[in-house]
């Protein structure tokens, strides 16, 4: 019997370190208030689960350009996981640590997703974005060349 195999995706880093962050955020949001089931829970799940989903859907186009649009895409959607974790540091549904520790993830994610995007062959607008070292809240977030 052939073993399967793997897709594009499953190759890249960026999609490995994307699929465990979504992963960390399901767990994570399981024990959050039911009231909140529909709201900030599920908008966070599908932001973050938005950014794997996109590296995998831009590894399947057939050009480099296309590709490019979608790590937009996921790095769009992985700035929204960023902005509701600090909503739910706010509603005391996370801890500072915590939130700091999803933060940094996210940051490592953003300069994967910036690299990868850099290294392909397109003229593509860039946004690789990083976050301002610790004590620098609330604007966390720097445009950087």
């Amino acid at each position: 019997m052939n073993a399967r195999k793997p897709f594009r995706f499953e190759k890249l880093e960026v999609w490995q370190a994307a699929r465990q962050f979504g992963g960390e955020l399901y767990r994570l949001t399981r024990d959050w208030p039911a009231h909140e089931k529909f709201g900030l829970t599920a908008q966070l799940r599908r932001a973050a689960v938005s950014v794997s989903a996109n590296i995998a859907e831009g590894s399947g186009r057939n050009s480099d350009r296309d590709f490019a649009h979608f790590l937009e895409q996921a790095y769009g959607s992985l700035m929204e996981t960023a902005s509701l974790l600090f909503l739910a540091l706010d509603a005391s549904y996370l801890s500072e640590r915590a939130c700091e520790n999803l933060l940094d993830k996210a940051d490592s994610i953003a300069r994967q997703l910036a690299s990868l995007n850099r290294s392909l062959a397109v003229n593509a607008p860039k946004t690789p974005f990083a976050r301002k070292p610790a004590g620098s809240r609330p604007s966390s977030f720097d445009p950087r060349p």
